[in-house]
């Protein structure tokens, strides 16, 4: 679905963001792209979906080349920006212009998340605060029903309750034909969502692993003294002891801690990568 070989980008000859990034990705699952601000995972969803243009090397998305943002192309990708601006019309307007560019556009499932995030459907979206905006696009986002979805920071602007309703909505309504990348530097609202984790770094990706891979080579768990851990790599103080990422010798089942996870890999990068080559 998503191939791409030794990609090269930069704004300017002295600015390279993305350097021989290499990343192949198959439809039906969720991927979590983690990484620093700045780390380049704006860069990357522009290239997947046609916006940016690599310098060297190539990028395909199913079957196609983004850059030619050809009309088959463009009805089957969809990006959710970080910030969305909205002209000022009706919600039921807004659809009524938009939707047609995607040919499987579901008007029902559409405004079933409008109702499941509370927002009513015959507002005008300029009187919508930041947080409504956002839930008004990831619901339309979500009714594309496109091959490929790109959602980039779409929990910034959610309070609490609706980070919830996002994760509960957003894991009921993805096919085994689709492919979404959700892309985050607030990685804890990604846990129990995702099924693969992608950690952008050094203008590259540095890590590409299921969850069930992840919890197969480390355990994570809470222990009252670091003595009770056989092979810690990365721990952090807690209420009770200590939070902890240590290697799985005795094959324990685990949950996996998104943010214990990618603060792991930022503080001990070699000795958790090692785990995985």
């Amino acid at each position: 679905m998503i191939a791409i070989e030794n990609l090269i980008f930069g704004y300017h000859k002295k600015e390279v963001v993305l350097e021989n990034l290499n990343l192949h990705l198959k439809p039906g699952g969720i991927y979590g792209l983690l990484g620093r601000n700045g780390a380049g995972k704006s860069s990357l969803l522009h290239h997947i979906c046609g916006l940016l243009f690599p310098n060297s090397g190539t990028c395909r998305v199913a079957d196609k080349n983004p850059a030619d943002r050809s009309p088959e192309f463009l009805q089957q990708v969809y990006l959710l920006p970080e910030d969305v601006y909205l002209p000022n019309v009706s919600i039921k307007s807004y659809i009524d212009i938009y939707a047609p560019f995607y040919p499987e556009f579901n008007h029902d499932l559409f405004f079933k998340f409008l109702t499941e995030f509370e927002i009513l459907a015959n507002g005008k979206l300029q009187s919508l605060s930041y947080g409504q905006k956002k839930k008004v696009m990831i619901s339309f986002a979500l009714a594309t029903q496109v091959k490929v979805l790109l959602m980039d920071e779409p929990t910034n602007g959610l309070d609490i309750p609706s980070k919830k309703q996002f994760r509960k909505i957003i894991a009921g309504n993805v096919n085994d034909d689709q492919l979404m990348i959700i892309s985050t530097h607030q990685v804890k609202d990604l846990d129990s969502l995702i099924d693969s984790v992608l950690i952008l770094e050094d203008k590259k990706i540095i890590l590409h692993q299921s969850v069930d891979q992840i919890t197969e080579k480390l355990v994570f768990k809470q222990v009252m003294n670091l003595e009770e851990v056989a092979a810690p790599i990365y721990s952090e103080g807690a209420l009770k002891g200590y939070a902890v990422v240590a290697v799985n010798s005795k094959h324990e089942q685990s949950r996996l801690d998104m943010e214990m996870f990618f603060n792991a890999v930022q503080t001990e990068k070699q000795q958790i990568l090692s785990q995985f080559n």
